[in-house]
């Protein structure tokens, strides 16, 4: 029982940090679209393992999966073995692209989670004001670490949030193909 008890509150108190940072941090001068929002696609991204620079638009045209996640959940490392699984099912036939909205996260961090997992994809520190732009498009479930978030983009730049925890390989596949 007391191991449920601190699992339930330490997503209780994660999901409080990362919305407490995010309005800390949504005082600053951004640069935003006509409707006072920043276009997160358009946002520049630094990957964690190679140091080189990437815009999700930069994959226009592409289908792209972009989890939200943080290094210290297990619910995420099962979605992420999950897109490994996906990878080597497809090739190169989406885009996989892993952000950490955790805002007690640094690349360091992220770059050990990647190495120690062998992972082969795109891996961002999301800045807060791109966590905040996803917040405002989607809803706080995109950074709900445990509820393993995974947005779809489709070639046409449709994006929405996929439902449930962990989705499968399959599920994923089946998301893409039938999605878009």
């Amino acid at each position: 029982m007391g191991l449920v008890f601190e699992m339930g509150y330490k997503k209780i108190l994660a999901t409080a940090i990362v919305i407490a940072f995010l309005f800390a941090g949504g005082c600053t001068e951004q640069e935003s679209t006509d409707n006072g929002t920043i276009e997160w696609r358009d946002t520049e991204l630094t990957d964690v393992t190679t140091g080189e620079t990437f815009r999700i638009s930069d994959f226009e045209g592409k289908n792209i999966l972009v989890e939200s996640f943080a290094v210290w959940c297990p619910t995420c490392l099962e979605q992420q073995k999950e897109m490994q699984v996906l990878r080597e099912m497809e090739g190169t036939e989406a885009i996989h692209i892993s952000l950490n909205t955790d805002p007690n996260e640094d690349a360091e961090k992220v770059r050990e989670h990647v190495e120690r997992n062998s992972f082969d994809w795109y891996f961002a520190v999301a800045p807060n004001e791109f966590t905040q732009a996803l917040i405002d498009e989607f809803g706080i479930n995109v950074v709900n670490a445990p509820g393993a978030p995974v947005v779809l983009i489709c070639e046409d730049q449709s994006a929405r949030l996929l439902s449930g925890n962990v989705k499968s390989a399959e599920v994923l596949e089946k998301e893409i193909r039938e999605g878009c």
